[in-house]
């Protein structure tokens, strides 16, 4: 018995996980400044492998610092997985 809650908590833990999904979260669209606003870059990463991270910082209209990840897609576009804005300097 003692063997089998082991294997039984880690089965539960896994389906409990993949009921989690990035596809039920709204896709974030890009903002002045981002690096696909406008559309996809016209050159592509040609020698980055797929799955790389791209990494953005810029000011927004406000004065805020923006920071956004992008990954690098099998059709070498970049799809934007996560913005952070907050303040130029931290408290």
């Amino acid at each position: 018995m003692k063997a089998l809650l082991p294997a039984l908590f880690a089965g539960g833990l896994f389906a409990g996980l993949a009921g989690c999904s990035s596809a039920d979260a709204p896709a974030l669209e890009p903002i002045p400044g981002s690096i696909t606003y406008g559309g996809q870059p016209r050159t592509k990463l040609s020698k980055s492998p797929v799955g790389s991270a791209v990494y953005n910082q810029f000011y927004n209209g406000t004065g805020q610092r923006v920071e956004e990840t992008y990954i690098l897609q099998p059709d070498r576009s970049l799809k934007l997985v996560r913005r952070e804005i907050g303040p130029d300097f931290p408290d």
